[in-house]
């Protein structure tokens, strides 16, 4: 289940303009800029320490921890971090959104999948084993969310498959989407040998790229006309 080893996220409300200038001021200060809300009550601009949301991030449970937020003049309620923003460069946090958790309500999350194994497939049939969907989304109480979901994929032959009906179920969680959808399976090299040839053949254009020109491949005509009109 998701836990923290983590006491207790103190916040510091934050007054003033909230702006880049004041973002800025924050982080000199030490601290990054946040934003706590859920739980039907207004949303409360704070400063943490990156120190602590770092070392949830990088828990086991990571993300989906549930700890004690104590923002001072609050009450302490629930919260889990629900999004968060890194410096590209030197991935610094800049800034993350805190939520508050009602422990007896179901919510959805996003859980990592992991293989357990070497498959069969691999072993003796040199196949190789690609690992297709590494998160799944399931609903379920606070306390019943998984730190991760383990698959045993040691049986797993050449061209075989786990779904997503394969995962360990449990009467406390409910997954969402296509049960039908691949996590893993065992491919044939020469299979990707070709896929991997086909790219190189012919490489995807950005879809920007593709917009680009069909928007000017649709004026075209449209320009002629209007010229031809005006002669």
């Amino acid at each position: 289940m998701a836990s923290s080893t983590i006491d207790a996220v103190v916040a510091t409300p934050r007054e003033g303009k909230f702006n880049k200038n004041a973002a800025r001021r924050v982080r000199v200060s030490g601290k990054i800029p946040a934003v706590v809300y859920g739980a039907g009550q207004d949303a409360v601009a704070v400063a943490v320490d990156p120190r602590v949301i770092t070392k949830i991030l990088h828990s086991d449970s990571g993300h989906n921890t549930i700890f004690d937020l104590n923002v001072e003049g609050s009450p302490v309620v629930k919260a889990m971090i629900v999004d968060w923003q890194h410096e590209p460069i030197k991935g610094k946090l800049l800034h993350i959104d805190l939520k508050r958790i009602a422990m007896d309500k179901m919510m959805r999350v996003s859980v990592p999948i992991q293989l357990v194994g070497v498959p069969s497939g691999v072993k003796t049939q040199g196949g190789i084993l690609e690992h297709v969907m590494r998160e799944v989304e399931v609903e379920c109480l606070p306390n019943d969310i998984p730190s991760h979901l383990d698959v045993d994929v040691s049986g797993l032959e050449l061209h075989g498959v786990i779904h997503v009906s394969d995962l360990p179920h449990s009467g406390s969680i409910k997954f969402l989407g296509d049960e039908h959808a691949t996590v893993a399976h065992v491919t044939a090299i020469k299979e990707e040998a070709v896929a991997a040839d086909a790219v190189v053949a012919a490489p995807a254009e950005p879809e920007v790229a593709k917009k680009g020109k069909t928007d000017a491949a649709a004026a075209a005509p449209a320009a002629d006309a209007k010229d031809a009109k005006k002669k």
